[in-house]
């Protein structure tokens, strides 16, 4: 059997996007990781609560959007969080197939508990990089969000 090399144009792992971009998430998540360990909360119902912290009532599709998170993980996420008391769901009532879900006081207790812990952690990253390649740095993530891929129709 040929043993096959990578391809000439295939980065270099140390310049590939998709690693650099895990070895990233990985870096700014440990001390959130480390945070949440006290408090029994997984990453993914730290960002449900989040995102619900900033809006006063959210149906589970855009929970799910804007936490980044497949449907049926929020399906789950959001029954754990509501049997601990973290949140309320409902059915919406002009829609019935749709589910409505508000952060409950327990919840916003969670949120003010590690308020400041959090707010530690997002200065020591912007203080890291700068205020200003922080800020650049968002926005060139927002624009890949945008990028969608079509095989054989991307440059």
């Amino acid at each position: 059997m040929s043993k096959r090399t990578p391809h000439a144009q295939l980065p270099n792992t140390e310049r590939s996007l998709p690693i650099a971009l895990i070895r990233a998430r990985e870096k700014v998540m440990a001390p959130i990781r480390e945070m949440l360990s006290e408090t029994g909360i997984t990453e993914q119902q730290w960002r449900v609560l989040r995102v619900l912290s900033e809006h006063a009532r959210l149906d589970a599709t855009e929970v799910a959007e804007r936490a980044s998170l497949h449907q049926p993980s929020l399906t789950r996420i959001l029954k754990t969080l509501s049997e601990r008391g973290f949140v309320a769901r409902s059915q919406d009532k002009t829609d019935r197939r749709r589910q409505v879900v508000v952060l409950t006081d327990a919840g916003r207790k969670v949120i003010e508990d590690n308020l400041d812990h959090a707010t530690q952690i997002a200065q020591a990253l912007r203080d890291a990089l700068g205020t200003k390649e922080f800020d650049r740095l968002l926005d060139l993530l927002a624009a890949l969000d945008e990028f969608t891929f079509v095989s054989g129709k991307n440059p």
